[in-house]
């Protein structure tokens, strides 16, 4: 074909995809985004998916969830090696770690899921567009326009949709001003280190900064967590953050929390902390590599959200219980989201409800006491609903059973018994206010708490749900019983 057939074809192509009028128009290809897309086409909607890196997954998929937890689990099995004689297998003494070969494993996991995703958006018939959206303002006679910049030759320069659904996600949070390189570094930069550092400083205990200090202490590099709060997980119930300040600190790790800041500097071996401790006594230490771990930040500027009625919270977006927000046919779900946690999962069900709005089926709103936490430190975190302080606080009367991991034999069968399970109950009906687990497959055992609650399961009804034997899951039988005071194993 020669050029001129080549061009009109383009344009062409461009004319009939600006002439489109789509039922929703997603900006953002993240878990979220790309949850929305997959679902709003299930429900018979025309959807634009629109995304402006040459990849969908977002942070979780290429910077955030999925390699994050290939690493941990290389650590899982690298600290299973060092007691490789105690389960019989001998002749493992002088492995070595490839640590080439656990970034190529890596990748090859993203990867995977990357082309998974691109086949689909093709199955389920999605339009996806290249480049950075944009609103232009309201709807004009019910239709959204969404600029287009950046866009792939013979793209759009505007979508236009009845509905747009912002899923713009998050990035990392500095301090001081500072800028990720090869020694100050952020979920990103870590992630691509050619070897594991020596020595790490981690400022921040929350998910990201404790998962990574799990990782690079099972590699055997000396670690350090800086948190400003008093207690590390801080999202977490009180007594799992006791016990994974224990067991860290078991593990070797160095943990200071009501720990502030001072300063970062680069050295000529890499890069010094200072800090004032919980006990105002001022503490530098320098290491090889510092991550800042200090939460994430809204990606809603730039977007053109002042061109709107949406209303703002420090940045988030405010929505009703549809992800509806102040803008009629404007939608935000994810990590933008006022009031919501920064959870892959937490985007993928607000983007389910959102679609399902906008295409007039049934939905059940998203609800803060039901969403899961996952942490996959040794050991992990699971966790849903209320603390025993905000079940309190919010004015329950609660009732306490907790059982400990080194009572089930499964867990002493897989050498991990450190750790425990929480139920936190509502002493007047029984019914179940929080689940809180630290210790062996916690983020798998969690789900079950979340399908008990969702069901508004009591004490006394699942003090007679039979769980198989032997298995970890049989814990949370002994937690519910020991809410009663009558655990079998403890």
């Amino acid at each position: 074909m020669g050029a001129l057939g080549m061009d009109s074809r383009r344009a062409g192509t461009e004319l009939a995809l600006t002439e489109t009028i789509y039922d929703v128009a997603i900006l953002g290809g993240g878990p979220g985004g790309y949850t929305a897309a997959f679902r709003g086409a299930q429900l018979g909607l025309k959807v634009a998916l629109i995304e402006k890196s040459p990849k969908l997954g977002g942070t979780c998929l290429h910077v955030g969830c999925i390699p994050t937890k290939s690493l941990l689990f290389n650590a899982e099995l690298w600290d299973h090696l060092k007691h490789a004689a105690e389960y019989g297998i001998d002749g493992v003494e002088g492995r070595t770690l490839n640590w080439t070969a656990v970034l190529a494993r890596k990748n090859s996991v993203v990867t995977k899921h990357t082309k998974g995703l691109e086949f689909l958006v093709k199955k389920n018939k999605v339009t996806l567009l290249s480049g950075f959206g944009r609103l232009t303002g309201p709807a004009k006679d019910g239709v959204h326009t969404v600029a287009l910049s950046d866009a792939a030759e013979g793209g759009p320069a505007e979508v236009k949709a009845r509905h747009v659904i912002l899923a713009t996600g998050s990035e990392a949070k500095t301090i001081f001003g500072l800028k990720p390189d090869d020694r100050i570094l952020t979920n990103i930069e870590i992630l691509s280190l050619p070897e594991p550092p020596k020595s790490l400083i981690v400022i921040g205990a929350g998910a990201v900064g404790m998962e990574f200090s799990s990782i690079f202490r099972s590699f055997g590099a000396e670690v350090t967590i800086v948190e400003f709060l008093p207690r590390v997980v801080p999202v977490e119930d009180e007594d799992v953050s006791k016990e994974m300040t224990r067991l860290f600190k078991k593990r070797g790790i160095d943990v200071n929390t009501g720990a502030k800041v001072e300063k970062i500097e680069k050295t000529a071996a890499g890069v010094k902390v200072t800090w004032t401790g919980a006990n105002g006594k001022t503490v530098e230490k320098e290491a090889e590599k510092v991550l800042v771990a200090v939460g994430r930040a809204p990606r809603t500027e730039n977007i053109g959200l002042e061109k709107t009625r949406i209303e703002l919270d420090r940045g988030f977006i405010k929505v009703n219980e549809a992800q509806e927000t102040a803008e009629a046919g404007i939608f935000a779900i994810g990590d933008i989201v006022a009031g919501l946690p920064q959870l892959a999962h937490v985007a993928m069900m607000s983007g389910i409800v959102a679609v399902s709005k906008i295409a007039r089926r049934e939905f059940k709103p998203v609800r803060r006491d039901r969403i899961p936490g996952a942490t996959y430190t040794e050991p992990q975190i699971g966790s849903v609903g209320w603390t025993e302080a905000q079940a309190k606080e919010k004015g329950y009367e609660v009732k306490v059973g907790k059982f400990p991991f080194a009572g089930n034999s499964k867990a002493t069968i897989v050498g991990n018994h450190d750790g425990f399970v929480k139920i936190v109950s509502d002493a007047k009906y029984g019914e179940i206010l929080g689940v809180h687990i630290i210790g062996p497959q916690a983020t798998e055992l969690v789900a079950e708490a979340v399908a008990v609650m969702e069901l508004e399961g009591t004490v006394d009804e699942l003090m007679f749900m039979i769980h198989a034997h032997p298995t970890l899951a049989e814990s949370m039988l002994d937690a519910y019983a020991a809410v009663e005071g009558m655990a079998i194993n403890a």
